[in-house]
């Protein structure tokens, strides 16, 4: 029973609403909150197209292109495990997550953006010039990671 007023889901996590004379409101809580704790603080396994075969509850991946299984049609969502069932869930600007298997951050806007690591100074008779390519490699991987604004 959806009020005219309201959409039956937030517009951006999907999570689902409660209404009024609502039954069986346990299982729309219920899911809210295990979509709340699988994209707080989100951390995925790594990145897959197919599930993997004995997967935990509270284990998220990042679903890739080609996807098959239960992911089949999922491409880009990210995969949550619980209560032996899959969520999934579309990212949205501002998500971020650390992947685990490579321990590195990872953020949306758009997109997922990964920072590269800068390459490091080597050989060169100027110190300065060395110096300064090196610090700009710097300040591009924390503009790329969202740390500081894009010049």
């Amino acid at each position: 029973m959806p009020n005219p007023l309201f959409d039956s889901s937030t517009p951006r996590l999907g999570l689902p609403l409660l209404f009024a004379g609502q039954t069986q409101k346990e299982g729309y809580l219920n899911e809210t909150a295990a979509r709340l704790d699988a994209l707080m603080f989100l951390a995925i396994e790594g990145e897959a197209a197919n599930p993997p075969p004995a997967p935990l509850d509270g284990q998220s991946w990042l679903i890739s292109p080609a996807a098959s299984g239960d992911w089949l049609g999922h491409d880009g969502q990210i995969a949550i495990r619980q209560g032996g069932n899959w969520l999934f869930a579309l990212p949205v600007d501002g998500l971020r997550l650390l992947d685990r298997a490579s321990g590195q951050e990872w953020r949306f806007s758009g997109g997922w953006r990964i920072p590269d690591r800068p390459a490091l100074p080597a050989g060169g008779t100027t110190i300065d010039a060395e110096a300064r390519a090196a610090i700009a490699g710097i300040i591009a991987a924390l503009e790329t990671a969202g740390v500081v604004p894009a010049a």
